[in-house]
């Protein structure tokens, strides 16, 4: 358990219906190698903190509860309509506890994450004394993703989601992973000042790195070279893959600890 986790929260965003998974399942739900896929973002989360974590549901909750509750103690909030990624954060900020300082936010849709990487997400974090650390990676085909604005130093001055993008933004193979580590005390404004001017009038928690950055808040990027691990499953097809990539991480761990 980190040292940390007395005053860190996990946010794991698991409300959505996932229409691209051309299923009436929950997408959280869809198992990879016989497992919701969710059930892995959790056990990541909690290898950090032992109960602050806050599962956000919506479609179908009930169902994706009783899947998750005789398993991980968590905490559940419910999005009664699904109006984006910073609508559904802003659900879980006022039942946080008190003593909690900062938020990691996952995506339930992420299995392959790693322990590591979101260690190393929250260490760079706290280390640079950031408001906001973004989780990103390197990626030739970015096709699908929101884009990262660097400017010098890794520092973040936006994302920009793939249906407002212009042409030259779609050229950035620098992407976002969707996982963050956020100060509470930025969280809290930023979301507040959050709207759905864009393409899917939805209140998109990406927009909180361009509230921070015009307020020049510490904004950086930990980037990864490792596009597998971020990946987000949307598809059959990424579930397919998503399967294949988890047998071969199954084998490597199973190798290491099987070595002399």
């Amino acid at each position: 358990m980190d040292i940390y986790s007395r005053n860190l929260a996990f946010i794991v965003l698991a409300a959505g219906l996932g229409k691209r998974m051309k299923s009436d399942k929950a997408k959280v739900l869809h198992e990879v190698l016989g497992k919701p896929m969710v059930h892995y973002v959790l056990e990541t989360a909690m290898q950090f903190v032992d109960r602050n974590v806050y599962v956000i549901v919506g479609y179908q909750s009930e169902i994706v509860r009783s899947s998750i509750q005789n398993k991980y103690n968590v905490h559940y909030v419910y999005q009664e309509k699904q109006l984006g990624t910073g609508h559904a954060v802003s659900c879980a900020l006022p039942y946080l506890d008190a003593q909690i300082r900062q938020v990691v936010i996952l995506c339930g849709d992420t299995p392959l994450i790693s322990q590591s990487t979101i260690a190393l997400l929250i260490r760079t974090h706290l280390n640079l004394k950031n408001d906001l650390t973004v989780l990103a990676v390197n990626m030739d085909n970015p096709t699908g993703y929101g884009r990262i604005l660097l400017k010098e130093n890794q520092r973040v001055a936006g994302i920009v989601e793939e249906t407002d993008a212009t042409d030259v933004q779609r050229n950035i193979k620098i992407v976002n992973a969707g996982i963050y580590c956020v100060d509470r005390t930025f969280l809290v404004d930023a979301i507040g000042a959050l709207t759905n001017d864009n393409a899917q009038q939805e209140l998109y928690l990406t927009d909180i790195v361009e509230i921070g950055f015009l307020k020049n808040k510490a904004i950086t990027a930990v980037i990864s070279e490792d596009a597998t691990e971020m990946m987000g499953v949307n598809s059959q097809e990424d579930l397919r893959i998503a399967e294949g990539q988890m047998r071969l991480k199954l084998s490597k761990n199973l190798d290491f600890r099987n070595s002399p």
